[in-house]
């Protein structure tokens, strides 16, 4: 199995990129994003693969760090999320959003991928949100030793999440301030208390 390709660009596509790996041209599928951060015909490029073979075909897929590579398989053992709506997804939302989104339960964030509805987004969070932080997030890392699941939201961390979502934040960018200052003294805030604290983190 091909778990890693460095070489030079040789061809983008719209949808990959054909590397050349010492004279030989591998036609590898990224998301958008790696696309992106890939650099011009002939300049280097390094890629973590995953090989997906079936009975026709054997398929690479490219990615930019680890971390990519562990959402793009977790995705794909959702009902319905085959290689294409892993690689839009992964398109939209780098690691650490997408650990973020899903924690979160935005469904609407992750149904901004092309070919993803409101069904297989909710989906996707809910089985995916136990696991969001065993999958690894950030460029090169994988998913880390006992880590911990994704915390819940209830009482009042899903009141303040509520009250910021209808003052207009997105329920991730919400979430995410509201992890950042529950922590240490302010653990078992309040309602009012984490609302301050969250708009104040939101503000900066």
């Amino acid at each position: 199995m091909i778990a890693r390709l460095r070489g030079r660009v040789l061809e983008q596509l719209e949808d990959g990129v054909v590397l050349d790996v010492n004279g030989v041209g591998y036609l590898v599928y990224c998301p958008a994003r790696v696309l992106a951060l890939l650099g011009r015909t002939g300049e280097a490029a390094d890629l973590h693969v995953e090989t997906q073979v079936r009975e026709d075909a054997i398929t690479l897929f490219g990615f930019a760090e680890a971390a990519e590579r562990n959402w793009f398989k977790a995705l794909q053992a959702v009902q319905g999320v085959g290689a294409r709506s892993a690689l839009a997804i992964l398109g939209v939302h780098d690691p650490d959003r997408l650990a973020t989104v899903i924690a979160a339960q935005d469904k609407a964030a992750l149904a901004r991928a092309p070919g993803v509805g409101p069904k297989l987004a909710a989906r996707i969070c809910a089985e995916l949100k136990d696991k969001a932080a065993l999958l690894g997030t950030g460029r090169g890392s994988a998913p880390a030793a006992g880590a911990a699941a994704a915390p819940e939201t209830s009482g009042p961390m899903e009141d303040a999440l509520s009250a910021l979502t209808n003052l207009g934040y997105g329920r991730a960018e919400a979430f995410a301030a509201l992890q950042i200052v529950r922590t240490g003294e302010h653990e078992q805030a309040g309602l009012q208390q984490l609302l301050t604290l969250a708009l104040k983190e939101l503000a900066r």
